[in-house]
């Protein structure tokens, strides 16, 4: 299975139909369509039906937007999280369904903008409501997407940029702990503990070029689903070339891995890690 921000499937419809007849994923959970439902229909339904896959969308017309495609079954589908705050009103940042015997939760987590605004509360208002949600059950569940939370400064090129910023704020990390102790495990970072993995990189000042990104994109699986891991990794070579998303897709082979154990970054880095200190965001400039 496999989890992607596509920043505008419209956008990336090039990159993500060639993507999925190479990788050939059972199961996809798609992140910031950016689409209203009926006009994702219009635009992948007969291309996804042609490639084996039922799906399910939950989206806006211009922002947001969740989905998950399935070759394997894809029942008991709810849009939405029961319970979750609104902007005012509630958004389209997550959809669930069942996919042969796992709950799979398809969410993209709001931003948060700036520690302490109105945006960043609602942020962490909305991490309780997922956990409610994913806490009720089934036990063999995962929660895949873009969480725009950094679990620790390891999942940041430097944690001297990100010093006043969202994404590494000590509640937005605890919102996440306090899911992942649901029983969810991270399974890129236990599969890679000492290893430079990163899933985003800002679209400005050649960031993905030089390696400064963040590991944003996480599957966390409960103890049943995460025992049959055989390889988790990062798709780097997604982010590469043109018209491309600003996040990497995320692969997790469950009892068989076709590719292989290969690594957490596909291929590696154009460039050697900066120096602590020597590199600011782009935002900071």
């Amino acid at each position: 299975m496999a989890t992607w921000n596509v920043n505008s499937v419209k956008q990336r419809v090039p990159r993500l139909l060639p993507w999925l007849d190479q990788r050939r994923p059972d199961v996809v959970c798609l992140q910031e369509t950016k689409l209203a439902d009926d006009r994702f229909a219009e635009l992948l339904g007969a291309e996804l039906e042609q490639r084996g896959y039922a799906f399910a969308v939950h989206g806006e017309g211009r922002w947001n937007g969740v989905a998950i495609l399935s070759k394997v079954g894809l029942d008991d589908v709810v849009v939405g999280l029961d319970g979750a705050p609104g902007f005012p009103d509630p958004e389209a940042r997550a959809v669930a369904a069942t996919c042969a015997g796992v709950r799979v939760h398809s969410v993209y987590v709001p931003n948060g903008r700036e520690p302490e605004s109105e945006h960043y509360h609602y942020k962490l208002a909305w991490l309780a409501a997922l956990r409610a949600v994913v806490g009720a059950g089934p036990e063999a569940a995962m929660v895949c997407g873009d969480m725009n939370i950094a679990p620790t400064d390891d999942d940041v090129f430097d944690p001297e940029a990100y010093v006043g910023q969202t994404h590494v704020t000590p509640p937005e990390r605890t919102a996440l702990a306090q899911l992942q102790a649901l029983g969810l495990r991270d399974v890129v970072r236990e599969r890679w503990p000492s290893e430079r993995v990163f899933t985003y990189w800002d679209y400005r000042a050649g960031m993905f070029h030089k390696d400064l990104g963040m590991r944003i994109d996480l599957v966390l699986a409960s103890a049943s689903v995460s025992d049959r891991v055989r390889a988790a990794w990062v798709d780097r070579q997604a982010r590469k070339g043109t018209g491309p998303s600003d996040h990497a897709p995320v692969i997790v082979d469950l009892d068989e891995a076709p590719d292989g154990d290969i690594g957490p970054v596909v291929p590696p880095p154009s460039a050697p890690a900066a120096k602590r200190g020597s590199a600011k965001l782009p935002q900071a400039r």
